[in-house]
């Protein structure tokens, strides 16, 4: 009998051929019933598609089928995966389906979806060309030929816009660099948000500026403070405890560590296009320098602000490390607390 048939061996008596045929009618039979079964269960829904899935494995594994046949078989269960979003093995059945059979214009379609899926933009273009150009009436790979379309002109868009944020990011940072300011790790997040200086088209850097009032750690804020001006004119109590010239403007000495540049760039990219950037191209190693000053010998160094210098000259000094906008605190000289800030005493809420 030809079930006992070494492999290789050729048929030889009638009785032989008679039933390889007959294997190869059954083994047919099988994979055609399979597909049936694999399309009937695509049609209950996606509890039903992993054994969908199983049903067209089983009847591709039959290899009783011409190429036609097997490669419709391998689309359905690309279609499949794609419904379940297993969009690689989507992409390789519609391969292999296009291998077999090139004309098969739902295997391009499939392959198109799959790369989309993935983000292969110029891929998934090129299989919707194909499919078209052997089907030029099929409306569906043209409405998904301007989907990809769409989807790359977004991408080109965010691309630009990560790269100008990388920019303007980097250009932020030479400047600070330059002038050889320090800037350490953020405070008072919950009153600055996402604030940030800004580099003017005359390289002039323009900063939001705090202003805590300590004694009651109300604030002030600035929103453009321009590095070549002096203090602005500043509001006052009702009482008159902080008329303009009753107060007076400090800066906390040393305050934290100095960032390296590669974190102040994250920091300055922070609520951009480019925040979730993996490589920002600043691969220095993140060393940072020690405050001179110690913050938890018990008392504070308050470094009094000369009104009359710019706010680039204030900025610039050797003590000042920048807590990434500048943050100043106002006291007046006619309250009670005046002198327990200037001794010390006072620290600001951790």
């Amino acid at each position: 009998m030809a079930l006992w048939m070494e492999t290789g061996s050729e048929p030889k008596t009638e009785t032989e051929i008679a039933d390889l045929e007959a294997i190869s009618a059954l083994k047919e039979s099988t994979a055609l019933e399979l597909k049936e079964k694999g399309n009937e269960l695509v049609k209950k829904g996606k509890k039903h598609y992993p054994e969908a899935i199983h049903c067209y494995s089983r009847a591709i594994n039959q290899k009783a089928l011409n190429d036609h046949d097997t490669s419709v078989l391998l689309s359905n269960r690309a279609h499949v995966n794609l419904l379940l979003g297993n969009y690689r093995r989507a992409l390789s059945d519609s391969q292999d389906a296009i291998k077999l059979f090139p004309a098969n214009v739902k295997a391009y379609y499939r392959a198109a979806k799959a790369c989309l899926s993935l983000n292969l933009l110029a891929e998934a273009k090129s299989y919707c060309e194909t499919g078209v150009g052997k089907d030029p009436s099929n409306e569906e790979l043209k409405k998904l030929a301007k989907q990809i379309d769409l989807k790359k002109l977004e991408q080109e868009q965010r691309e630009a816009q990560v790269s100008k944020a990388l920019v303007e990011a980097k250009d932020l940072v030479s400047a600070i660099e330059d002038r050889r300011l320090k800037l350490g790790n953020a405070m008072y997040r919950e009153l600055t948000g996402l604030r940030k200086p800004i580099l003017d088209k005359n390289g002039i850097l323009h900063w939001p500026v705090l202003l805590l009032y300590a004694e009651f750690m109300s604030s002030d804020f600035i929103e453009d403070f321009c590095e070549t001006d002096i203090c602005p004119p500043l509001p006052w109590d009702k009482e008159n405890h902080y008329s303009r010239d009753a107060i007076e403007l400090y800066y906390e000495a040393g305050s934290g560590i100095c960032l390296s540049k590669s974190k102040i760039l994250r920091y300055l990219l922070e609520g951009t296009a480019a925040a979730n950037v993996e490589s920002i191209g600043e691969e220095e190693k993140d060393a940072a320098d020690g405050s001179p000053y110690d913050s938890s010998a018990g008392s504070y160094k308050w470094v009094k602000v000369n009104e009359k210098r710019t706010l680039h000259n204030m900025l610039k000094e050797p003590n000042f490390v920048i807590p990434m906008i500048p943050v100043f605190y106002v006291v007046s000289k006619r309250s009670g607390f005046y002198k327990d800030f200037i001794t010390g005493k006072w620290r600001p809420p951790a």
